[in-house]
């Protein structure tokens, strides 16, 4: 007798049934194909402006387009994902403007989309491997669009497509600008503990007056907040290897937790002298762990032990999956950084991937703090939950990235607006 078996979609794990008003929402579609993209430059009422060591980190003046987060929109069969990344040049590695991204979606890989099926993601990163292979914000705008179509499609969240939420509660991590006076920089800290319970710091550096500024500030900061502070530094590639080795040397006594990107990106062997020197302070890699081919020549120089992943940095979700299981793979650990200023849609795109991550693969927290209402509330999301509760936040758990846009909000906020179909 002929034995049929049983025959399920399987989503990452999820058990779903076949018939597509189950596995695919109510659209009566089982392809999802993209029918229109829409493209949007969207203002922010709030300017923010901070200091690295590589220079000014600037969301520019309202009504300005440069720095202003760019906006996708995926239409398919009825369902809209959307997705949204700031592009932050002038920047020291990521060179995409509003205007690259773009033009990357709407003249290049845009009329391409139209017609594949949303969960078809492998396919659409090797297009932009491709077409665009540099372009990680646009691949990653595009990216968030379509996990948030497929989530809202099977009725899940996102996490649920991606492993499963392997941490409820993903603890957030506050990034300290450099100033010119050291008791602006211990305020900052102060509110964030005092404010909303962060219990993760990380102080840029490399000031312009050298490591030993540097040096003063963390020693002000780790006595200002005390002891059960998880602090790291971040020179953002401002140090040489012989100044971060003094620094480290003149810290031993203040508890550096965590050394993120010293030096310059390319420079793997000064990464891997710092390692071995660092007498076990974690050293990250951010700047230099872009592709995932970096990613696998920083494992195999052995110039890290955390990789950060930033989903705007590799692309999305998808490429940043795999350079987490090379991690995985390498005993390394992995941050999941990025600021997303303003931005609840790209804060939720990276509550999501942390959340899927077991937390004895991850160190030391969420970045994705200035998301979640610290520095006022996001324009198009003006009504929201996801926010932080005791240097905590919980990913949304509604379908796709369960962040529910303000359509009216959206269109007053709107700069400049493009379509491909």
């Amino acid at each position: 007798m002929l034995q049929i078996p049983f025959v399920c979609r399987i989503f990452h794990g999820e058990p779903l049934h076949t018939s597509p008003k189950n596995a695919l929402g109510s659209t009566g579609s089982s392809d999802m194909r993209i029918e229109r993209i829409e493209i949007r430059v969207t203002d922010l009422t709030i300017r923010l402006q901070r200091q690295r060591s590589t220079g000014a980190y600037d969301t520019g003046a309202p009504g300005a387009l440069l720095g202003k987060p760019v906006l996708v929109k995926i239409y398919a069969d009825g369902v809209v994902g959307y997705g949204q990344i700031r592009p932050l040049a002038p920047h020291h590695a990521m060179p995409d403007t509003y205007a690259t991204m773009i033009s990357m979606i709407k003249d290049v890989c845009g009329s391409r989309l139209i017609g594949r099926s949303v969960f078809d993601v492998e396919s659409i990163h090797g297009l932009f491997d491709r077409l665009a292979p540099a372009n990680y914000m646009a691949r990653a705008a595009i990216d968030a669009a379509l996990y948030d179509a497929m989530g809202k499609a099977v009725h899940q969240p996102v996490y649920n497509l991606i492993g499963g939420l392997a941490q409820p509660r993903i603890p957030l991590e506050w990034s300290i600008s450099m100033a010119a006076d050291h008791k602006q920089m211990i305020a900052d800290a102060e509110r964030a503990v005092k404010e909303f319970g962060i219990k993760v710091l990380c102080m840029k550096a490399g000031h312009p007056k050298g490591w030993r500024e540097d040096a003063r500030n963390f020693r002000a900061i780790r006595e200002a907040v005390g002891a059960d502070i998880a602090f790291g530094i971040d020179p953002n590639t401002g140090w040489t290897v012989a100044e971060t080795l003094q620094a480290l040397h003149a810290l031993q006594d203040h508890r550096i937790d965590y050394l993120e990107q010293p030096v310059k990106r390319y420079d793997l062997k000064g990464m891997a002298a710092i390692r071995r020197a660092s007498a076990g302070v974690p050293l990250m890699a951010d700047e230099a762990c872009g592709s995932i081919q970096d990613a696998h020549a920083l494992i195999a120089a052995e110039a890290a032990d955390v990789l950060c992943i930033k989903l705007y940095k590799h692309g999305g979700i998808t490429p940043a999956r795999k350079i987490a299981a090379l991690a995985e793979a390498a005993n390394l650990k992995i941050n999941c950084g990025g600021l997303a200023v303003l931005s609840q849609l790209e804060a939720a795109a990276g509550a999501h991937f942390y959340a899927s991550r077991p937390a004895e693969h991850v160190m030391p927290a969420g970045e994705f703090i200035f998301g979640l209402g610290v520095i006022g509330p996001d324009p198009i999301v003006p009504e929201t939950d996801f926010v932080v509760k005791d240097g905590h936040v919980t990913p949304p758990s509604g379908p796709g990235l369960g962040i529910v846009v303000d359509e009216r909000a959206l269109d007053a906020h709107t700069l400049l607006k493009e379509i491909v179909q």
